[in-house]
């Protein structure tokens, strides 16, 4: 049905197993999960299980941390105006309004910036720093950007600006003069954790500020559901501190959410919220804002504390969000249609242009034609003079550093190993291309260029239970380094009850059987157009993971099915 290569996870140690399954009391296949998670001993169980806020690490650890408390302490004791300045997608927005809501405790002289996607582009801007000279503001706090901004920093300098920057991107060859760089990226800081969102880097400044006003980590609870929002949405690692800091951010989204984020998970059909609920329903309204307005409307709504005013707000933003699908559709379906005309099914990577396409919606797009085209796609469009593009990139393959190869041709660029955005002029466009898809063709290997899917264990179908839900909910937060368990189940009847589902009928609601299991129902999304096939089939194979359907107030376990093979 796919070409997706089925791989099956490393076989566990069979003795850490068992050794784990008595020490916990759990079935030998819930400690082989566990095991090759990297979790081997009953004290690794506990902290994964019940991750502790005292878990987190020392914020001071991180390199330059006591210069930017220092600095913002100085900065309250002298009544300075300080500005809090970030990017205009979810990790930015939420760390400015974490950062901003947690300042306004100490101090009133608080004002946030977000830049306009379209007149200044990702990052720290002219536009912002002369903006906050004008304001009298003499510091600027960075979030989720700023590690590259040598030029923007010495510019502020030069206007009695001192900047604090927290980041997470890779750094370049010479920081920027700042009062502080946070990032756990740099070369030299020891921090011991550095897959954090630009959120998770400005947390830990609240989390020094706070400690040093005498304060406890549990005190911080309120912001943690800006961070768990973030930490999904910029699909970093959900290991370590990313995972503990997800944990207790979807306890405070769910025991006492702020007004914000509550009115747009109205948005969810589920009672209980999980990282999939931030990332599908409220991060695409939250960057909704910034694609087709302004990400100053998310911050607005972040920080809002009236529920009937952040309902009306999130009213207006899933307005947004409502013309960005419909953008991102168009748009999607003109690319392909490049795509097919050039024949460049044979290429190892895509780039295409159009000069009217959105540039809101450029990233999505990119990631759209990775679901069609598996391999490392750059999206232009017109930006003023010149061409801006997103770049995503396939599992495996550093597109960042296939970047770094064709940096002659770019006026800038920034982002990680999956995800960047650049400019180029418009006459280099020839060349970018040319260059790209060279460097991708030497050095993405044959095996990256069809999709993967680890499976974690076979399963039969009647082993599948609400008990066994349960417990592999416990594994959650779930995300990138920690993914939902993926069974497989081979010999597999398909019911005359599937069918497609769906407004286009791109769905494939699957009824199934095998041995003792009469029947269990299943959703296959994007399966829709094989159901013919299905039909005149007597049995496949089935990828799956298990989740609960909610309908109407009544929950049945159902499989998501992740791929089919006949």
């Amino acid at each position: 049905m796919t070409n997706m290569r089925w791989k099956r996870a490393t076989e566990p140690d069979e003795k850490i197993s068992q050794e784990l399954a008595k020490a916990l009391n759990v079935p030998q296949s819930l400690a082989d999960l566990l095991v090759q998670r990297g979790i081997n001993t009953f004290s690794a169980a506990k902290t994964f299980f019940r991750p502790a806020l005292e878990d987190l690490h020392d914020p001071f650890l991180m390199a330059d941390m006591a210069h930017a408390v220092k600095r913002i302490q100085t900065a309250i004791a002298q009544n300075e105006a300080i500005m809090v300045f970030g990017d205009y997608d979810v990790d930015g927005t939420t760390s400015v309004a974490m950062m901003a809501e947690y300042l306004l405790t100490r101090t009133p002289q608080v004002t946030t910036y977000i830049p306009d996607r379209y007149d200044e582009g990702y990052g720290v801007s002219l536009q912002g720093i002369d903006d906050a000279a004008a304001q009298d503001i003499t510091l600027i706090i960075a979030l989720d950007c700023g590690v590259k901004a040598v030029d923007q920093v010495a510019y502020a300098a030069e206007r009695g600006i001192d900047f604090i920057i927290c980041d997470h991107h890779r750094p370049g060859q010479v920081l920027p003069k700042a009062a502080a760089v946070l990032d756990p990226k740099r070369e030299d800081c020891p921090y011991p954790y550095k897959e954090l969102c630009g959120c998770g880097v400005g947390f830990k400044l609240v989390q020094a500020l706070h400690a040093q006003q005498g304060g406890k980590t549990e005190d911080l609870l309120p912001y943690m559901d800006l961070l768990v929002t973030a930490i999904g949405a910029d699909i970093v690692p959900m290991t370590g501190e990313n995972r503990c800091m997800a944990y207790w951010g979807l306890k405070q989204l769910n025991d006492a959410p702020r007004a914000g984020l509550r009115a747009l998970l109205a948005y969810s059909k589920q009672t209980t919220w999980r990282v999939r609920d931030v990332v599908f329903v409220a991060a695409p309204r939250i960057n909704a804002a910034g694609r087709m307005k302004h990400g100053a409307y998310a911050v607005e709504l972040l920080m809002q504390a009236d529920p009937q005013l952040a309902s009306e707000m999130a009213q207006g933003i899933e307005a947004f969000n409502l013309d960005r699908r419909s953008l991102d559709q168009k748009i999607t379906q003109e690319a392909l249609a490049q795509i097919e005309a050039r024949s460049a099914q044979q290429n190892a990577a895509t780039v295409v242009y159009q000069e009217d396409w959105h540039k809101g919606v450029i990233g999505i797009v990119a990631s759209r034609l990775i679901e069609t085209y598996y391999r490392p796609t750059v999206v232009f469009t017109k930006s003023g003079a010149v061409l801006a593009a997103s770049v995503r990139s396939v599992k495996g393959f550093d597109v960042y550093e296939a970047l770094e190869h064709c940096q002659e041709y770019m006026i800038q660029f920034g982002g990680h190993k999956y995800a960047a955005g650049l400019t180029i002029r418009p006459e280099d466009y020839g060349a970018f291309k040319a260059r790209f898809e060279e460097v991708v063709q030497k050095t993405l290997p044959a095996a990256l260029q069809t999709p993967e899917l680890t499976i974690d264990a076979d399963l039969n179908l009647a082993q599948i239970s609400p008990k066994l839900f349960r417990i592999i909910e416990q594994f959650a937060p779930f995300g990138p380094g920690n993914r939902r368990p993926v069974f497989a189940s081979e010999q597999v009847t398909v019911l005359p009850q599937t069918k497609p589902v769906g407004a286009d009928k791109s769905h494939l609601k699957m009824v199934v059987a095998q041995g003792e299991c009469l029947s269990i129902s299943g959703i296959a999304f994007g399966f829709g157009p094989q159901a013919a096939a299905l039909n005149t089939a007597q049995k496949c194979s089935l990828a799956y993971s298990i989740d609960q359907n909610e309908w109407q107030g009544q929950s049945s376990i159902q499989l998501m099915v992740k791929d089919i093979k006949l």
